[in-house]
Formats: structure tokens, sequence, C-alpha cells
């Protein structure tokens, strides 16, 4: 087997199970990491999870060809290289696959040694890419708190890269537990404002009539209570970054006020008809889809324009790939290290089950999970009946078509509310409700004989 400093990796496309495996076969006796998709749509999945140096396609497939996977790596990923093999082999389809941008054309049958030769030079013409490019660090373990090796979180820390470069207005976007938060200080603490204060607002846990008071300040007798004058947390963030967290939890009317400090750099304390200045660079967040809360007429578009100068939209856990495992073992790490005992293994199968678990409480609920490990295994290996009961397979779990929408949300609001250690606020945060609603939910799903009775 030729030995290679790090494997080079290799995705194989093709519908033919056959050609697969002996693909797969021949490339990995010649030291790649290979990866292997019956179609184009796995092949995308596979690629937004799994740092891939080359992908090998035929070119005739059902529903989506392989043409159309060339130009999607073309235009989505530019460390990757592309090589076309195909059964029909013509002039046309060879100019073709070229301006697409595939690298090589193989007609089948080839030979193993043709094979090897294509692919050798496939990956040299992307050594020769890569050394003409400026050197970027391979991303760390650990940057700014970010974690991840898959080909989704490069991409975000390449964006959180050049968004620290600059002063514009950043919307993060990602479901709840993706790592908003950590990608706005990872944004702050990497650039020129590093040394001033960040400020994070959680727009959604502040009552809106306390929000802009909150926000812009108020000056003494502005309303009952006010006892004296405060400056607000946009004063406070003067020089530096504010962050605002799901920032599409504001009111009408605390939009139309962010939109004129947006403009205008300038804030009013409430009471006061005096505006002052403010240098902040601001950074939001949300979790929800501001695009359709426009179309609905439940966001401004303006604020929204206005907010979305550089986009940055976080993935999900479950499409992170072995970032799971990665971040698994640094939890496990962490916490061991604060109890002042050996880190633990996971054994392969508790691997495998961590890695196809849906996550829907993402980076957090992960956390949750381990730490909770940690905490109750005394043994140097976690094993998967270690692993919490909703992550282990059951037979008796009932998973046909013949429940009621109520047998399937009440075993969901379960399963999200115990991911989540029993936390009932950050549950209804993870199912979009707020906890009056979760508590009613649970209630009815109640055993009867749980039922409180009634008055």
């Amino acid at each position: 087997m030729t030995k290679r400093r790090e494997k080079e990796s290799i995705l194989v496309v093709d519908d033919s199970a056959p050609t697969l495996e002996v693909l797969q076969r021949n490339l990995s006796a010649d030291g790649y990491k290979v990866f292997t998709a019956p179609n184009v749509a796995s092949a995308v999945a596979l690629l937004e999870s799994n740092k891939v140096d080359l992908v090998i396609t035929d070119l005739k497939m059902p529903k989506i060809g392989g043409m159309d996977l060339v130009r999607h790596v073309r235009e989505n990923f530019r460390d990757t290289e592309v090589m076309m093999i195909t059964g029909y082999p013509s002039i046309e389809g060879a100019v073709e696959a070229i301006k697409t941008g595939a690298e090589e054309y193989l007609a089948k049958p080839f030979t193993d040694e043709e094979l090897s030769a294509a692919v050798q030079r496939a990956l040299n013409k992307l050594r020769v890419r890569r050394c003409g490019e400026p050197q970027r660090a391979h991303s760390p373990a650990m940057r700014h708190g970010l974690m991840g090796e898959s080909e989704a979180m490069r991409r975000i820390l390449r964006a959180v890269g050049k968004a620290a470069s600059t002063s514009a207005v950043v919307l993060i976007s990602g479901e709840s537990g993706t790592g908003k938060e950590l990608v706005a200080r990872a944004i702050h603490y990497g650039g020129e404002r590093s040394s001033a204060p960040f400020v994070p607002v959680n727009c959604g846990g502040i009552p809106d009539g306390l929000l802009e008071s909150e926000l812009f300040g108020h000056v003494k007798g502005a309303f009952t209570g006010a006892t004296e004058s405060r400056a607000g947390f946009f004063h406070t963030a003067d020089g530096g970054t504010i962050f605002l967290d799901e920032v599409s939890e504001t009111s009408a009317s605390m939009q139309v006020k962010l939109l004129r400090v947006l403009q205008d750099k300038e804030v009013c304390m409430v009471g006061s008809s005096r505006p002052r200045k403010v240098d902040v660079r601001i950074l939001a967040a949300t979790n929800k889809d501001l695009l359709a809360l426009v179309t609905k007429g439940a966001f401004r578009k303006d604020l929204f324009y206005r907010l979305n100068v550089i986009t940055i939209a976080l993935p999900p856990l479950r499409e992170r790939g072995d970032d799971i495992l990665l971040l698994a073992n640094h939890f496990a790490q962490r916490y061991a290290a604060e109890l002042g005992r050996p880190q633990p293994r996971f054994s392969e199968q508790a691997m495998a089950v961590l890695k196809n678990y849906d996550w829907p409480g993402n980076v957090r609920e992960l956390e949750n999970v381990v730490q909770r490990l940690v905490l109750m295994t005394d043994g140097e290996i976690i094993h998967v009946p270690d692993l919490p009961p909703l992550m282990r397979f059951s037979a008796l779990t009932r998973t046909g078509l013949d429940r009621t929408l109520a047998e399937v949300e009440a075993e969901y609001v379960s399963n999200v509310l115990a991911s989540v250690g029993g936390n009932k606020t950050r549950a209804a945060e993870i199912l979009g409700i707020d906890r009056k609603t979760l508590r009613e939910k649970l209630r009815l799903s109640a055993p009867a004989s749980e039922q409180p009775p009634l008055s």
C-alpha cells in the first residue's frame, strides 16, 4: 500500500453497485480514503459533512446526472477536484465535461493502471493549485470556541475569518444549540475590536416593555421607577460589538428603532430627545427564517436587508458527520478533567449511535449528554447501554403509520425534553413554543393516573 502522511480522500459516485465496489477496492489498495455514493443526492450530503479531495462521478445516472454534480462541486467546493467516468464516451461529452469543470475524463472500460494514473493527475493538479494559493492554516481542533473538521464547518470558519476582517453587519442563522453566540464571539475577538466590549443581548428573553430601556438606556424620571439615569447596552458596547440574539423576537416598534440605529449610528435614551452617537458593530442572530417572516409581514423588510449584509448559516449537528465524534471526545475530556478522573472512551458501537442520532438540540444537547455520561458512567469505556434511553434501539417502540398525530407529538416532546436533561425552557426553545404551551402538552400527554384532579 502506498504510504501517505495524510490519506487523500476520494468520493466515487455511480449508480452501479459492482462499479462502486471495484473502484473502492482499487482506490483503497492505493492508499486513499474512499467514500461511495449511489446517486448525486447522496454525494452532495457526503460532501457537506466530509473533506473530499477528488470526486469521481459517472456521467449517466437516474434523476440527476454526473454533469450536474460536476457543476455543483465547481460552484460550491473550491478545494475539490472532479473526474468524470462514462460508459458512453464521445468527443462532445468529453468537451462538455472539461468545460463544466472536470479535470479528467475516463471512458469505460478502463484498466487499473489507467484509473490510477488519472487519479494521480487530478490530485497533482489540486496540489499545484493549493501551492499557488496563499497558505491556509488547517482547521484547528478549536478556534475561538468553534470546533470542527467537516466541510460544512470549514466553510463557517472561513466565513468567520472574512467577517472578522470587516466592520459590516452580520446575520447569523441556525437552529437552537448550533453555536450562534460562539460564532459572534469568534467574529468579535478575531477582529480589530477584540480589546473592546462584546455585549450579548437575548432579545427574546427581555419583555418588550423593557427592551428599549435595556438597549438604549433611560434618563432619570423617564418612567415610574426610573430613579436615576442608566446607560443601555449600546452605550456599554461603544467601541466594541453588540450581539442581538433572537432578533426575530423584537416587536414592530422596536424594529423601527433598531433600523434607525443601523442607519444613523446613534441612539436616544428613553425620556430624552437628544440622540447620542455610538460606535458599535452590530451582529444579530435568529433561529427562524427571517425572509419567511418578512413575506408574512412579521418582520420589517428594510431592517432585514440592513441586517443581511453578511450571512452565516450554521449547519445542524446532524449534518456535520465526524464532527459529532470530535465534539463528543472534546466534551468528555473537558468534564473528566473537571472531575479529576481519566477521560472515558466511547466504544465503536456507541460512537456509531452518536453519529446516527438526529440531535434536535444540536451541540448543546451533545454537551449535556456527554456531561451526564462522564458523571454517571463508572467504567473507562462508554458503551451503548450507557447512552440515554431515547438514543438506544427498542423493539417495543412503535414506529409505524398506525399512531395518531397526538401520540407522535407526545413522543417527540418527551424525547426533546429528555435530550436537554428536563430543562423546560431549553425544550420550549427547540420546539418553538413557549413554556406555558409546553406545560399544557406535557399535562395532556401524561397518563390518566398522573393527571391532576379536575376542580
